[in-house]
């Protein structure tokens, strides 16, 4: 096993590692701008549904994907398999780094919920979530067997708190936004509302793919991956709307519209500063989970590259409790340098790695159409439901919400093409093209 992958997982590792990679820091802070754009209740939740269908139809496609390219790293594996060295390159590069981005900006949403709880620490703020990646840093050292027990009891903890927190809502809340009976804005701010609105569910429901990060280490990948990602993806979209309605049902559109901490502020209006201050350290939960996770899954992508000669070869050592140890050491060293570099540009990064979010689905997509053609003999022991029309749709889908990030963020659009420049000239300028792949 030296220097290698283990395969110790399961379902249940799969269950809790898509729900661990999608709740966090979306759900939390989304619904108070969303609510200010569309205000009804009725057109915000329709757009969850929307979202949750099309996370439900990606794993259809990922499963075929993962199953029949089972290969650490995801989105990377099938890109390098599909369209060359320079799109896998392009595509894991981004994957990483968007990542590491979230993982920044996550410990600091983190720290600003410790700061709620214990407000001698407001001068802190980014010390504080820079000890908490390296408190995340030592425990992954430890291993992949104790990584993969610590997700499982980090979601099921996470969920009984947010279960915790809905019943709450729904036993103390006073109806709040339903009992105004908004009505949503029309023409031109509809549609950038729907848009906005729509770009951020995209963001919170990122990380139902995440269990095919691990379909390397899985023990019977066939058989439990599309029970474990169908159950995940399920749960998750369930806590996401029960979230929506009790926050809706607790809080008057005009404090919603305004908050950025919409579950912390729900239960101040319930329980008063004090209470709120208590009950947020079960939200805090939330998002140590999802950090787990992407400490946990972001080194797999560079390892993998790694692995195939993109990336610095360092990366693909695993330690002797099968952890890729190198690339965990760079992954969180780069979280805590974007910490240091200030909110500003975390808050800009964030934006570019939504678009780099989006493109990788687009990436996946494409490559499941492109392989069945140029490899329709690989074994594929998963088919995707409604081949080819169902990769087309979400193709086509992935492709219009990547033109929507852009336009609501145009002014990252420089970012994201002097990025994929810069990304050209470094894969061409060190010889990236011509390194030879190791054995999986």
């Amino acid at each position: 096993m030296e220097n290698k992958l283990w395969k110790v997982l399961g379902t249940t590792f799969g269950v809790a590692v898509t729900l661990g990679g999608t709740v966090g820091t979306g759900i939390l802070r989304k619904p108070g701008p969303i609510a200010a754009s569309l205000q009804d209740p009725g057109l915000i939740l329709s757009l969850w549904v929307l979202v949750a269908i099309y996370a439900l139809l990606g794993v259809s496609c990922l499963l075929e994907l993962s199953l029949s390219i089972p290969k650490a790293g995801s989105w990377y594996g099938y890109a390098e398999r599909a369209f060359g060295r320079y799109i896998g390159f392009l595509v894991g590069l981004t994957s990483w780094l968007g990542t590491v981005t979230a993982l920044g900006f996550g410990s600091y949403t983190f720290s600003e919920y410790l700061i709620i709880v214990f407000p001698s620490l407001s001068p802190y703020l980014v010390y504080c979530a820079i000890g908490i990646l390296a408190i995340l840093w030592f425990f992954h050292q430890l291993g992949v067997v104790m990584a993969g027990k610590s997700q499982e009891w980090l979601s099921g903890i996470k969920a009984v708190a947010l279960l915790i927190f809905i019943g709450i809502c729904f036993l103390y809340g006073g109806g709040g936004v339903f009992q105004e009976q908004a009505k949503a804005p029309t023409g031109l701010p509809l549609a950038t509302g729907i848009m906005t609105a729509l770009l951020s569910i995209f963001y919170a429901f990122d990380g139902w793919h995440t269990a095919s990060y691990f379909t390397e280490e899985n023990k019977d990948p066939v058989k439990s991956m599309p029970k474990s990602m169908f159950i995940g993806v399920i749960i998750v979209a369930f806590i996401y709307l029960l979230i929506n309605v009790g926050i809706l049902y607790s809080l008057p559109l005009e404090t919603l519209s305004t908050s950025k901490l919409a579950a912390a502020d729900a239960m101040k209006a319930l329980f008063g500063a004090d209470m709120g201050r208590w009950i947020t350290v079960f939200l805090m939960l939330s998002i140590l989970g999802i950090l787990n996770t992407q400490v946990m899954f972001a080194p797999r992508v560079i390892y993998s590259m790694s692995r195939d000669g993109l990336f610095f070869k360092a990366a693909e050592k695993v330690n002797a409790a099968g952890s890729p140890t190198t690339a965990t050491h760079l992954t969180i060293f780069s979280a805590c340098l974007f910490l240091l570099a200030g909110k500003e540009i975390n808050e800009r990064l964030s934006d570019i790695a939504t678009f780099f979010f989006v493109a990788s689905y687009l990436a996946g997509f494409a490559s499941l159409l492109r392989l069945r053609v140029t490899e329709p003999n690989l074994k594929r022991p998963y088919l995707v439901w409604g081949y080819p029309f169902l990769p087309w749709i979400l193709l086509i889908i992935s492709t219009l919400f990547l033109v929507g990030t852009l336009v609501t963020n145009l002014g990252s659009v420089v970012y994201v093409v002097g990025f994929i420049l810069a990304s050209f000239l470094i894969f061409k300028t060190s010889g990236l093209e011509n390194q030879k792949k190791n054995k999986a």
